[in-house]
């Protein structure tokens, strides 16, 4: 019986110390920033990108920066009207020539806007 009351208690404590550490800790966050799309828009321009790196940063929504998810937006519209995704496979480019030549356009001005110090900066 004492072997018994050991061992419960030792699974309680264990239970009880995982309970707290999870309701300590907090679920990851992942922000993405101006310099995360500079790069993926320079990858798909050079032709290296692939439809999932552009999913995966398009796809998942920006709420801490409204500049960003206009953008984001805007990339996810230039996808369903100039994307190519089965071209990626052979080596060609995931946008057509419009889509790129927009998307250059869409990579000059978040270039320009990270350029800006905070304080010259109105939202």
């Amino acid at each position: 019986m004492l072997l018994y009351l050991l061992v419960f208690a030792v699974c309680l404590l264990i239970t009880l110390f995982t309970v707290i550490a999870l309701m300590v800790s907090r679920t990851p966050r992942y922000r993405t920033q101006a310099s995360d799309l500079l790069a993926l828009f320079d990858d798909v321009l050079s032709n290296r990108a692939s439809e999932a790196q552009w999913h995966t940063l398009i796809g998942y929504p920006i709420r801490h920066d409204p500049y960003l998810e206009n953008l984001r937006r805007r990339c996810q519209h230039l996808m369903e009207q100039y994307g190519r995704p089965w071209q990626v496979a052979q080596g060609g480019s995931l946008l057509s020539r419009d889509g790129r030549d927009e998307l250059l356009g869409l990579r000059d001005h978040l270039a320009a806007h990270t350029a800006l110090t905070p304080g010259e900066y109105r939202a």
